[in-house]
């Protein structure tokens, strides 16, 4: 028997049109690299998109067809997504920062028909349209050409119906940011994505409806804008898009448009206390902050939360949509004094409905939710992973249909994850772990420190020992001793490193994490002065 409700498939374009007939008028605005500004809104962004799937077909492209974008975040690319999704293809969002290698590869590996950028990246474009195989038309958002956007979408008329089918078919490719071998491709559907989009739009997740104005600083281009272009849709937010991350111009922007919602990695926000602390501006508006990507360092989460916003603690990744758990107040918040908030936001908080999460051992026997007993993370839901796109080893699935993130973590009795480290990069001493990401978030938290990385270093005793790798604030003389002296209060004893170097810069991903692969061969060689 069935039941006896509309058969409603869940297909992204179903978003756009919710947001173009429900909040028409809700502004879209793009600040450009060159300092330009343009306005429009949910009725634009449908309008243009028809456009463009018109234009899509117009080339040829079909259903199930891979279409590229290499582009920051703005209006157009938004079109972008929801053009292409619409008329049956997938878009694959490629990040600019990649290496040349990479590059090559993914756009190879998804066999790209189309690659739609913006100018600034015009010389990654000349560099490697020759080793793109499969890329036939190349089309630039803010170009004044004849292969301009404005100028192959102004030849349609926008009289075009999206291409209906099944909610499991394909929308959305994007691959990891890999920090060893080739990235892998995670091919997200029409399903997950609006399911996933409905869970952003809680309030202990996203927090959003049509009162929120959000400028997202993740790129479009990394793990699908953590869901924001889909979810805001949803709830017909007001968008300020910046194709440039300068702190002072986000800062200004926040500011001028009465910017509500913000969502980056931990950097962004090293960045702005910079530009707060050399000018006195800060963000006025902001009510709720979102910092993913890697944890956020404890006097990051104070720091905001003294600025009066929510800081919401977000952990994902590109295999989750990417949203796995959220920080959100707890049940009894209006009850607990400031420190006891920070405390709780530092963890990583909970999963929203549909997905599941446990932690197990190395023999996959699942532990006790106790906060204390540490193991590999694992999570399944409607919008993880199964498998790569290409690839039908099955190896992302553990059995039952598990998804092993590679990170490490304690689950709380009330339901609260908390990551202690990816479980390639925590250091093992003496037999017990130390967890990096606290020490570093730790020591991040002293005066005079603006980021810091701790990797294990072979020790003839204790199999290995912390290293702790730190950058200074600008003007800073802050010692080694001092910041010993700070994280004795913070870290067990036979946590402290033996050693502390100071370092001009340390190496990051393409997506903003620290990138440990690098540290640990730069000093694979370095002897401890414990170790003699």
């Amino acid at each position: 028997m069935l039941g006896g409700m509309q058969d409603y498939e869940l297909r992204v374009p179903r978003l756009i049109d919710h947001a173009a007939r429900e909040h028409p008028t809700r502004e879209i605005v793009s600040r450009w690299a060159d300092g330009s500004e343009t306005r429009t809104d949910w009725a634009g962004i449908a309008r243009d998109a028809k456009k463009l799937a018109q234009a899509l077909e117009r080339m040829g492209i079909k259903r199930g067809d891979r279409v590229a974008t290499l582009a920051m975040n703005h209006s157009r690319h938004l079109v972008a997504w929801y053009g292409v999704i619409g008329m049956g293809g997938v878009i694959h969002t490629i990040n600019p920062r990649l290496f040349d290698d990479q590059l090559e590869y993914i756009a190879n590996h998804a066999e790209d028909r189309v690659l739609l950028y913006d100018a600034v990246f015009q010389p990654i474009v000349d560099r490697m349209r020759d080793k793109w195989k499969t890329i036939e038309h190349y089309i630039v958002f803010d170009g004044a050409g004849e292969d301009s956007f404005e100028r192959i979408i102004g030849r349609e008329d926008g009289n075009y119906a999206w291409i209906e089918g099944p909610e499991r078919e394909p929308c959305m490719l994007c691959y990891t940011s890999g920090t060893t071998g080739n990235p892998k491709g995670v091919l997200y559907t029409h399903r997950s994505s609006v399911i996933h989009a409905m869970a952003e739009m809680q309030p202990a997740v996203f927090n959003l409806d049509s009162t929120a104005v959000a400028l997202p600083v993740v790129p479009m281009f990394h793990a699908a804008a953590w869901g924001l272009p889909f979810a805001g849709a949803a709830a017909g937010i007001k968008f300020v898009y910046s194709a440039v991350n300068e702190p002072a111009v986000l800062c200004e922007l926040m500011n001028r448009e009465k910017v509500t919602h913000s969502a980056g990695v931990p950097t962004v926000w090293l960045g702005m206390f910079q530009h707060m602390d050399a000018t006195g501006d800060k963000p006025e508006h902001l009510k709720v902050v979102t910092i993913g990507g890697s944890a956020a360092p404890r006097a990051m989460i104070e720091r905001i939360m003294r600025m009066g916003a929510r800081v919401n603690h977000a952990w994902g990744m590109t295999e989750t949509s990417p949203i796995g758990t959220m920080g959100a107040p707890s049940a009894d918040w209006a009850d607990l004094d400031f420190e006891t908030k920070v405390d709780i936001t530092c963890k990583q908080g909970r999963v929203p409905f549909g997905v599941e999460l446990r932690v197990v051992d190395d023999e996959g026997k699942e532990l006790a939710r106790d906060g204390e007993s540490s193991g590999r993370l694992q999570i399944k839901g409607p919008w993880v992973i199964q498998q790569y796109f290409q690839d039908d080893s099955g190896s992302c699935t553990c059995p039952e249909g598990w998804f092993d993130t590679g990170d490490v973590a304690v689950i709380h009795p009330d339901g609260v994850m908390q990551i202690t480290d990816r479980a390639k990069d925590v250091i093992k001493s003496g037999g017990e772990w130390i967890s990096s990401v606290e020490l570093e978030n730790a020591a991040v938290g002293c005066a005079g420190v603006a980021e810091a990385a701790a990797i294990g270093i072979a020790h003839p005793k204790w199999d290995e020992r912390p290293l702790l790798l730190v950058v200074r604030k600008p003007g800073s003389e802050v010692s080694a001793d001092d910041i010993q002296a700070h994280l004795a209060k913070h870290v067990a004893k036979w946590w402290l490193p033996d050693e502390i170097l100071f370092v001009d810069e340390l190496p990051h991903t393409a997506t903003g994490k620290l990138l440990k692969t690098a540290l640990r061969a730069q000093y694979k060689d370095h002897r401890l002065a414990t170790a003699a």
